[in-house]
């Protein structure tokens, strides 16, 4: 975000000592570790955010999109990484954290989806993630916009997304 011309950067993260060390000396850099996402308020992020990036692990994004909607501008932007080990129930849940189904995936990207909505973003792209998480899980990549959209993300593009991520995805192996 800073190579592409980002006057400040919010890095918000519950735990610490995650920041690479040329971030944390980067005055246009605003560290709040130990901060949960659920409690951020606009006195520590007194800006409205223009764009926003999402990988949050151990937390639904029914939590982040709310806050999110508060702390950004009118059309602001952002891209979240969906990870279907945090959105699926337990029951969902293979060994290791790791989910395999196809279906999962479907219904995991089509709840992440209505969280944005029901905050009042409007889902403008979807992909996967060309990188699987560390536990081989499959990712995907939601793009999100307030400003309104005439196309939605539709269930074929869903069905799409999921089928290229199997496809793409298992032929790279873990």
């Amino acid at each position: 975000m800073l190579q592409n011309g980002a006057v400040r950067v919010y890095c918000v993260d519950v735990g610490y000592g995650q920041l690479a060390w040329k971030l944390r000396c980067d005055d246009r850099v605003v560290n709040l570790e130990r901060t949960n996402i659920r409690y951020l308020t606009e006195d520590k992020v007194p800006d409205l955010i223009e764009f926003f990036s999402v990988d949050v692990s151990f937390i639904s994004l029914s939590h982040i999109f709310p806050v999110a909607a508060k702390l950004t501008s009118t059309d602001a932007t952002g891209v979240c990484l969906v990870k279907p080990q945090f959105e699926a129930g337990r029951e969902k849940v293979g060994k290791k954290g790791v989910v395999k189904e196809a279906e999962t995936h479907r219904e995991v990207v089509a709840k992440a989806i209505t969280y944005a909505k029901e905050s009042g973003f409007y889902p403008a792209g979807l992909s996967f993630s060309p990188i699987k998480g560390p536990e081989g899980n499959i990712e995907f990549l939601l793009y999100v916009t307030k400003e309104a959209q005439q196309n939605e993300i539709t269930q074929q593009q869903i069905d799409d997304a999921v089928q290229q991520a199997h496809a793409a995805l298992a032929e790279a192996g873990k």
